[in-house]
C-alpha cells in the first residue's frame, strides 16, 4: 500500500480526488471493506477529520465513489457501444462492461453496498445506466430492445464479477466462457 505524501495545502476539489482515487486504488486492490475513511486518510496523507469534511461519513466516501466509476463507466461505455455499432461487433462493449464490474471493482462494491443495507447508495450507477442506456435507445434503430440487452449484460457481468472464476472451474470452462456468451448473446440479438 503506498502512500502519498502529505501536501501542505490542496484545494478541497484536489483533497477531493486524491481521496476517490484513493478510495478507487484500495477498491481493486483490497476489496469494498478496505474503503474506509481511515485507509484512504493513510493513503493520500490526510486526517479522517479532512475526509469527513468531504464526505460526511465512510458510506458518503463509498458513495462518491460509485458516483466517480459510473460516470468513468457509462462515458467509456457510451463511447464503445458507438464503435461496436460500426463495426457490427458488440465485443468491446461486453468487455469493458465485464472489466466494470470485475477488474475495477463495480461488482464487488455494488455487492458490498447491498449486503450492508446501504442499498441507496448504487442510485449513482442505476441512474448512470439508465441515463445511458435512453441516451443511447434515441440512436438505436432494430434488433433486440436495448433494456433488454442491457439488464442481460449487467447480470451477466455482477454474477461473473462475483462468482464467474470459482464457478468456470468448477464446471472446467475457460475463464473467459461468461464473456464468450455475452458476446453470442448479443450478436444472436442483432440477428447475426
Amino acid at each position: 500500500m503506498s502512500v502519498t505524501p502529505l501536501r501542505r495545502r490542496m484545494t478541497p476539489e484536489e483533497s477531493r480526488s486524491a481521496a476517490l482515487s484513493a478510495a478507487r486504488e484500495l477498491l481493486v486492490e483490497v476489496g469494498p471493506q478496505a474503503v474506509t475513511l481511515k485507509a484512504v486518510g493513510a493513503r493520500i496523507g490526510r486526517t479522517h477529520a479532512n475526509l469527513l469534511h468531504h464526505f460526511g461519513s465512510a458510506e458518503g466516501l463509498q458513495k462518491a465513489l460509485i458516483e466517480d466509476l459510473a460516470a468513468r463507466i457509462a462515458g467509456t461505455i457510451k463511447a464503445a457501444v458507438l464503435r461496436s455499432r460500426e463495426a457490427e461487433d458488440p465485443a468491446e462493449v461486453v468487455d469493458l462492461t465485464f472489466d466494470a464490474f470485475g477488474r475495477n471493482g463495480a461488482g464487488a462494491l455494488a455487492s458490498w453496498m447491498i449486503l450492508t443495507g446501504n442499498e441507496n447508495a448504487l442510485d449513482p450507477i442505476l441512474t448512470a445506466i439508465h441515463d445511458l442506456v435512453e441516451d443511447l435507445a434515441q440512436d438505436h434503430h432494430g434488433g433486440a430492445p436495448i433494456r433488454e440487452e442491457t439488464l442481460q449484460l449487467v447480470l451477466m457481468a455482477l454474477g461473473d464479477a462475483l462468482l464467474g472464476a470459482p464457478m468456470a472451474k468448477a464446471l472446467g470452462l475457460s475463464r473467459d466462457t461468461a464473456r464468450k456468451l455475452a458476446r453470442g448473446m448479443l450478436l444472436a440479438d442483432r440477428g447475426r
